[in-house]
């Protein structure tokens, strides 16, 4: 591997990968979609959008020139939202260097497919499974752009790449850990998501900690679930690309799935608030594919099924909440 990455895009996520891959000694391509954060962050060391207030490192430049970006890079790493990947990696797969591995950031499950972001990788560029990592963990960006300790996981199907890529990873502030099981760790990325909505919902609702701490564990349940009968190691659910990376995005104010779904238990509708914010939620997307999938695969998702008709609005949140409690009882194990 050559030492030089690609980053697409200059999101807030984006932004502070690139400097984890920077502080660990890869020089850094950042692509942004506006010529004038590119500018900014070139000129001014900072993207002043989405991190305003962080000084980038040296060994990241950005450019509004996916074909500049992607040139001689080795590694690319996709951090757009989950609901655009595909149209938007059709048109910059022609750029890619033969044989670089992609890593993706992205936390969703795609409609109509329901396919998982490596899966969609696969099918655009034809890339094989040694060639598409995941990076997964409890890691909100403006605590990873401030360089507060964090660890992660990277995960990719050949072992051996996926511990090239820890390598990569590793700077003083941020630790990864390896795995193989990309399924496992892309199932937990993307359900977090969802169950931080839920969590919202009941933090908007003015519920306390036992409320959370209930929605949290069944959510995490309800996630093992699934990933267990679609082949993912339980062993993942348990880890930071599962309890760990649930427990930051539904404890913390700076979560945008959190604060989504604190807005909706206010009583504002996902319409009012897509309208208030540039940022992604992507539990707001991917709960109906999540929904979808869980149903295909004849597991029982009532966190996800119940998210989904609020973002909908076929439900409320105090009607989600009713819902759930008013659910046959049964075993917790089992």
């Amino acid at each position: 591997m050559t030492g030089k990455v690609a980053v697409l895009s200059a999101g807030s996520w984006g932004t502070a990968f690139s400097m984890v891959l920077a502080d660990a000694g890869n020089d850094v391509t950042l692509w942004a979609r506006r010529a004038e954060v590119a500018t900014a962050i070139n000129e001014e060391r900072e993207n002043p959008d989405y991190l305003p207030g962080i000084q980038l490192p040296p060994a990241v430049g950005a450019t509004d020139d996916v074909e500049k970006a992607l040139h001689g890079a080795d590694v690319v790493v996709l951090a757009t939202p989950s609901q655009s990947l595909r149209d938007n990696l059709t048109d910059w797969a022609p750029y890619v260097e033969p044989g670089a591995v992609f890593v993706s950031l992205m936390k969703g499950v795609e409609l109509g497919s329901l396919n998982r972001m490596s899966e969609v990788i696969h099918q655009v560029t034809g890339a094989g499974p040694e060639r598409i990592a995941v990076v997964s963990g409890p890691n909100l960006a403006k605590e990873i752009a401030r360089r507060e300790p964090a660890a992660s996981v990277v995960a990719c199907e050949d072992e051996a790449v996926a511990k090239l890529l820890q390598d990569r990873l590793h700077s003083p502030a941020f630790r990864p850990y390896s795995s193989v099981d990309v399924l496992g760790c892309e199932l937990g990325g993307a359900y977090k998501n969802v169950v931080g909505l839920a969590v919202g919902m009941a933090v908007g609702l003015g519920f306390g900690d036992n409320t959370t701490a209930s929605l949290i564990t069944r959510g995490l349940a309800e996630t093992a679930r699934l990933a267990m009968k679609l082949g993912a190691n339980p062993l993942t659910l348990m880890g930071l690309a599962g309890l760990g990376d649930l427990v930051a995005t539904c404890s913390s104010p700076l979560s945008r799935n959190r604060t989504f779904g604190e807005n909706l238990g206010r009583g504002l509708t996902a319409e009012e608030i897509y309208a208030s914010t540039r940022q992604v939620a992507e539990g707001a997307k991917s709960c109906a594919s999540l929904r979808a999938l869980a149903e295909q695969s004849g597991c029982d998702a009532p966190v996800a099924t119940y998210v989904d008709d609020v973002v909908a609005g076929r439900m409320t949140a105090p009607q989600m909440m009713d819902a759930i409690l008013a659910r046959g009882t049964k075993s917790e194990i089992g």
